[in-house]
């Protein structure tokens, strides 16, 4: 978007007509082809997350987060309860639909519908999830959530800017890198710096293709294999103005 000047000549944010606050996200359900995702239920998800999250033995899933891992299913339940039972974040349980199963999470969290602002976080997928189509799928669910129905203007991921993966899976994803914030957390007794990324509603149509070729039965050989990857696809899609 071209930048505009008032009539002193001082530039000024571009128009956005008819501007209206956005609705929160809904407590419903979204389908897709790989995995199904859920608002969370602690009485029906949490044994079988938990179950999922001990397959990651060493904690690592656990690293950058301020919480985890957990000793015991009781200690899961608990922390579930007191942090993911709301509004904001509003947690997304991803059922794997190949097995019926819990596979991970995702949440939506400081949503801000005044300014149409979103961020993901909160994102934990078990080995049952990881690098599995239905991994992207919930990414790409929880977009078009976001901008196709609700109408928001921005969408941000914000991580550890120590967490490789994480970072790498942003621009996989199609995130842009907008900076750090120097010690911005205190989390596990240690400091953080925060990486933030966002992707705007401007951005969005070609991503939203770039995720929908990549995610065609097409894409996949007998055995499962990728002939496009994401990383490209994203890579190549059209710049914002």
């Amino acid at each position: 978007m071209s930048t505009q000047v008032n009539r002193l000549g001082q530039p000024i944010g571009f128009p956005v007509p008819n501007w209206r606050p956005r609705p929160r996200p809904p407590q419903d359900a979204i389908n897709g082809h790989f995995c199904r995702l859920e608002p969370f239920d602690a009485d029906r998800h949490c044994a079988d997350l938990f179950d999922a999250y001990a397959q990651d033995e060493d904690g690592r899933i656990w690293t950058y987060l301020p919480y985890g891992p957990f000793p015991s299913l009781p200690a899961f339940d608990d922390l579930m309860r007191a942090h993911f039972c709301g509004a904001d974040p509003l947690c997304q349980i991803i059922i794997d639909r190949a097995s019926g199963r819990a596979a991970g999470m995702a949440s939506y969290m400081r949503i801000d519908p005044a300014v149409g602002s979103i961020e993901v976080g909160s994102i934990v997928y078990s080995p049952r999830l990881q690098k599995r189509r239905a991994a992207t799928e919930a990414m790409y669910l929880m977009m078009r959530r976001a901008f196709d129905e609700l109408g928001y203007r921005r969408y941000e991921w914000k991580c550890d800017a120590l967490n490789a993966s994480s970072r790498q899976a942003a621009d996989r994803l199609g995130f842009r890198f907008e900076g750090i914030f120097r010690q911005a957390v205190v989390y596990k007794g240690r400091n953080r710096d925060t990486a933030w990324y966002s992707i705007l509603d401007r951005e969005w149509p070609a991503l939203k293709q770039a995720f929908e070729r990549w995610l065609a039965p097409g894409n996949f050989d007998g055995e499962g294999c990728q002939r496009e990857s994401l990383s490209k696809l994203t890579r190549t899609a059209a710049p914002s103005p």
